[in-house]
C-alpha cells in the first residue's frame, strides 16, 4: 500500500518545519553535549599520535562512505508516494552496495597503510569495514521518517546512540585502548542507531533484489553519490597530502584543530539541512513553488545569526579556550583556530545552498561545485604545504572563498536569489560578530593575569552581551525573527521571510 502523504492533513508545512527544527536541532545540542563531554575527556587521555593514525585511516573510510547509498535513500524523500516494494528494493540496493564497499576496504587496507607508511592503519581499516553493514538500516529509516517530517524519534535514537558511543569511548580511553578507542566508539554508535532507527521507522528488514521500476531512484542517487565523491576529494585532500609531509604528532594537532573549528559546520548545520531538504521537497510536492529564495534566505538568516558570532568568538578566545577544553599538550592548535574559523564561516554559508537546489530537482549544481572543489582545494593544500601546518589552514581559507563565490553564482538563477538580498541576510550578524570580536580581544588584553578558565568565564558572557547589544542596535528585527520562529505555533503562518 502506498504511503500516505504526510502533508495531506494535520499541521501546516511551517508548523512541521518549526517542530522538526526544534526536535532535530534541539536534540542535536543535547546529543553533542554528551558527545563533547566524552570527546574532550578522551582527547585529554589520548596522544596526538593516536589522532594522526586515526586521521590516516579516515581517508579511506570517508572515500568509500561517499558511495554508501545515502543518496539512494534521499531520493525517496522527493517521491510523491512510496510503496512497500519500493522500500524493499531500496534496502536491497543499499545492502548490495555496502557489502561491496566493506569488501573493497578490507582488501585495500594494506595499500592505504603503504601510502602513509604506517602498518597499523591496515588493521584499523579492516575492523572499520564492518561499519558499512549497518548503513542500510540507518539510511532507509531516515528517509522514511524524513518524508513524514518526523524528527522526534530519530532524535531520541541518536541520543541513545551518543550515550552508547560516549560510554564506549570513555571505557576505551581509561582502559588504555589508544587509537582503538576512536574506532570502537563510532562502531557502537552506528549499530545502536541502526537498530533504533529501524524500529522507530518500522522499516522493512527483508530486502528485495528485483529492481524493476527503481531506475529513477538509482539515477538521482547516482548524481548525489558523484557529488559526494568529489566532496571527498575536496574535504580529505588536506589529510592525504599532510599525511605524507607531516609527522603523526603534527598531523594529529592539525586534524584536532580542524575538528574543533568544524564543530558547528559538521555537527549543527547538517541537521538543519536535513530539515531544510525535506521541507523544500515538500514545498515542491505541494505546489508551493512561488516562494522563490525566501525559504533559503530565512535559513541563512537564522543559521548565520548563531554561526558568525561563534566563529568570531572562537578565533579571539583561542588562547584560553584550547588549554581549558583540550589541555596544554594541544596548545599548538591556538594559532590555527583564527585561520580555520574564517574558512568555516564561509563553509557554513556554502553548504546551506545544496538542499535548496537538490530539492528543486537540480542536483547537478552541487555536483559542479564539488567538481570545482576537487580541483581548488587540493591545489590550495599543495601550495599551503610549503608553509607547514599553518599553510594547510590558509589553504582552507583560499579554497572556501572560491567555492562560496561559485556556489552563489551557480545557484542564484535556479533559486531566484538576489545578491543584495543575500548580503542583507548576512551583513547584520557579520558586523555584530566583528564588533564583538574586537571587544572581546580588548577584554582579554586588559584582563590581569588569571587562570584560563576564569578568563574564559569572563570574556564569553562579555561577548554574548556585546553581540546582542550591537545586533539589537543595527538590526533589531533579527532577534525578533528568531524568537518568533521558536515561539509561534500558528498553523497558517508562512515560513520566515524577509
Amino acid at each position: 500500500m502506498a504511503e500516505a502523504d504526510p502533508l495531506s492533513a494535520g499541521p501546516s508545512l511551517a508548523a512541521q518545519v518549526r517542530t522538526a527544527v526544534i526536535w532535530r536541532s534541539g536534540s542535536q545540542v543535547l546529543t553533542q553535549i554528551v558527545s563533547w563531554c566524552s570527546t574532550l575527556i578522551v582527547i585529554r587521555l589520548l596522544a596526538p599520535e593516536d589522532y594522526g593514525l586515526f586521521a590516516m585511516a579516515q581517508v579511506m573510510l570517508v572515500l568509500l562512505s561517499t558511495m554508501n547509498g545515502w543518496g539512494l535513500a534521499s531520493a525517496l524523500i522527493r517521491e510523491k508516494e512510496v510503496t512497500e516494494e519500493r522500500l524493499r528494493q531500496t534496502l536491497g540496493m543499499l545492502i548490495l552496495l555496502n557489502f561491496g564497499l566493506a569488501l573493497i576496504q578490507f582488501l585495500a587496507a594494506p595499500l592505504v597503510a603503504l601510502w602513509f607508511e604506517q602498518p597499523e592503519v591496515a588493521d584499523l581499516l579492516r575492523v572499520q569495514s564492518l561499519l558499512y553493514l549497518a548503513v542500510p538500516f540507518c539510511a532507509l529509516p531516515h528517509a522514511i521518517l524524513s518524508r513524514k517530517m518526523d524528527f522526534r524519534r530519530p532524535a531520541q535514537v541518536r541520543l541513545a546512540a551518543a550515550l552508547t558511543g560516549a560510554v564506549t569511548a570513555l571505557t576505551g580511553a581509561l582502559s588504555g585502548w589508544g587509537v582503538w578507542t576512536l574506532v570502537t566508539a563510532p562502531m557502537a554508535m552506528l549499530v545502536t542507531e541502526a537498530i533504533g532507527m529501524t524500529w522507530a521507522a518500522r522499516a522493512p528488514i527483508r530486502p528485495s533484489f528485483r529492481f524493476t521500476g527503481a531506475g529513477h531512484i538509482a539515477g538521482f542517487g547516482g548524481v548525489m553519490t558523484a557529488t559526494q565523491l568529489f566532496w571527498f576529494v575536496q574535504s580529505q585532500a588536506d589529510v592525504m597530502i599532510a599525511g605524507r609531509v607531516l609527522d603523526t604528532h603534527t598531523l594529529g594537532v592539525y586534524t584536532t584543530g580542524l575538528f574543533l573549528a568544524q564543530l558547528l559546520a559538521s555537527k549543527f548545520v547538517p541537521p538543519i539541512n536535513e530539515v531544510a531538504y525535506a521541507a523544500y521537497s515538500r514545498q515542491q510536492g505541494t505546489g508551493q513553488q512561488g516562494m522563490g529564495s525566501e525559504p533559503l534566505l530565512a535559513t541563512i538568516r537564522l543559521v548565520m545569526l548563531v554561526a558568525l558570532p561563534a566563529y568570531a568568538g572562537m578565533a579571539v578566545v583561542a588562547p584560553v579556550l584550547v588549554p581549558v577544553l583540550l589541555g596544554e599538550k594541544w596548545i599548538e592548535i591556538v594559532p590555527l583556530l583564527p585561520i580555520l574559523a574564517m574558512a568555516m564561516a564561509m563553509l557554513t554559508l556554502q553548504i546551506l545552498f545544496s538542499p535548496a537546489t537538490n530539492a528543486r530537482g537540480f542536483p547537478g549544481i552541487a555536483l559542479k561545485i564539488t567538481m570545482l572543489g576537487s580541483v581548488v582545494m587540493p591545489a590550495g593544500f599543495l601550495i599551503g604545504s610549503q608553509w607547514g601546518v599553518t599553510g594547510f589552514a590558509w589553504g582552507w581559507v583560499g579554497g572556501m572563498a572560491v567555492l562560496t563565490g561559485a556556489t552563489i553564482l551557480l545557484s542564484r538563477r535556479v533559486l531566484g536569489l538576489q545578491i543584495g538580498a543575500l548580503m542583507r541576510a548576512i551583513a547584520p550578524p557579520l558586523a555584530a560578530a566583528l564588533a564583538m570580536a574586537a571587544g572581546v580581544a580588548l577584554g582579554l588584553h586588559w584582563l590581569p593575569p588569571v587562570i584560563d578558565l576564569l578568563a574564559l568565564g569572563i570574556v564569553v558572557p562579555l561577548g554574548v552581551a556585546l553581540y546582542g547589544a550591537v545586533l539589537h542596535l543595527i538590526a533589531p528585527d533579527r532577534m525578533a525573527e528568531a524568537l518568533r520562529f521558536a515561539r509561534t505555533r500558528g498553523e497558517s503562518e508562512p515560513l520566515p521571510a524577509e
